[in-house]
């Protein structure tokens, strides 16, 4: 990318910001609520126990593959299921995430950028896979 517009850099700080979000939102699974404590809580929601695995890896290594502007359209198509079920998670505690067991407005919001980054793409300060890129076209 030779000439960068200010899209490019809007798309880059939007991919850097989620992305170090996403690697949050996975640490605190894995050191705050623990491994079993995530499982957990999926089961109570009548979720598969296997689903908390596959979020804190999708969200670890997708907020990874975020900040390195890895195949960043594909990498939000994959988040934005996760953010919409933890939507669905927190539907019953109402709009605001500041309540008790938080709402649903942040994974919407969330959501919404992932979907922005779909049409955006990685922008700016990319590490470009040639690789991902050939077989994948426009997607990576």
């Amino acid at each position: 990318m030779s000439n960068p517009t200010s899209n490019d850099y809007a798309a880059f700080a939007l991919r850097v910001t989620s992305g170090a979000l996403f690697i949050a939102h996975g640490w605190m699974k894995v050191s705050v609520f623990t491994i079993p404590g995530t499982v957990g809580y999926f089961e109570s929601l009548g979720l598969p126990g296997v689903l908390a695995y596959l979020t804190i890896f999708a969200e670890l290594a997708g907020g990874l593959a975020l900040i390195l502007g890895v195949a960043t359209r594909l990498v939000s198509l994959g988040l934005v299921p996760i953010l919409l079920g933890a939507a669905w998670a927190h539907w019953a505690n109402g709009w605001s995430f500041s309540a008790q067991g938080g709402g649903w407005e942040f994974p919407v919001f969330w959501a919404v950028v992932q979907t922005s980054l779909i049409a955006l793409g990685a922008g700016a300060f990319a590490l470009r896979l040639p690789v991902l890129d050939t077989r994948l076209g426009k997607l990576a």
